[in-house]
């Protein structure tokens, strides 16, 4: 009995797609450039993945406290390889804020570190050169849809970061601007009239420790607490092609 009411609730669930009635293709021979161009636009979420070194003395507790979201745009260059992968060329720029708190033990309670009568706050961001290069593959197209999976890297670029600490700043670690990143999403090609228009889902895993090798003087456990620092990206892009 379960094997039949797990039969039917299958069939129920895929015999619709396989029924749909076939509707008039919309730019049906959009798939078929060789090369074509395009914009986006989207919105972000940044975060930060902590390796500590809790044998650090004194040792500071940092983690991410505060995340604004953020948006980006770009340019699309696309190269159809074969009539399912795509190579995808998607510079532009970013914008995203992450906050760094540090707290310390005192008297068995974490309390926020205090350095030059404020609380040691660290703000990342906001702007960002992207040059992402993808590999798209599609599945065959059902109507004016067609879904797909995305994969490749991204050179992301801080144009906020600093070469040196500054000394009228607060901020008491530094981060190197350049990272690798990998990226992997997924979307639907919605064709339209006049237009491809495509939603699609993509997170970001940066490769690179991005925390600077120095230390600000005369501070150097904000640093010595941290072995490691990865970036993170979740991003809801909409591509206009």
């Amino acid at each position: 009995m379960k094997r039949l009411l797990l039969t039917y609730l299958l069939c129920a669930a895929f015999l619709p797609s396989f029924g749909q009635e076939k509707k008039p293709h919309n730019i049906p021979d959009f798939d078929y450039k060789r090369l074509h161009f395009g914009f986006t636009v989207g919105l972000n979420v940044m975060d930060f993945g902590f390796e500590r070194n809790w044998d650090s003395e004194p040792f500071l507790y940092a983690d991410v406290s505060r995340i604004l979201p953020g948006f980006q745009v770009s340019a699309i260059s696309d190269l159809r390889l074969t009539d399912h992968v795509n190579l995808r060329f998607l510079p532009g720029i970013s914008f995203g804020w992450r906050e760094i708190t540090f707290y310390e033990q005192d008297d068995g309670q974490w309390r926020v570190v205090d350095r030059l009568g404020a609380e040691s706050v660290v703000g990342v961001g906001p702007a960002f050169l992207d040059f992402p290069l993808h590999l798209k593959y599609r599945s065959i197209r059902d109507n004016n849809y067609r879904p797909y999976l995305i994969g490749g890297v991204n050179f992301r670029y801080d144009m906020a970061a600093k070469k040196a600490y500054d000394g009228e700043s607060d901020n008491f670690i530094r981060l190197n601007p350049a990272d690798f990143y990998l990226e992997l999403g997924f979307g639907v090609d919605t064709y339209l009239r006049y237009f491809k228009f495509a939603p699609e889902i993509k997170v970001g895993m940066g490769l690179n420790n991005v925390l600077a090798n120095e230390s600000r003087t005369p501070w150097p456990e904000f640093k010595n607490s941290i072995t490691k620092l990865t970036s993170y990206i979740i991003m809801l892009n909409f591509h206009f092609e």
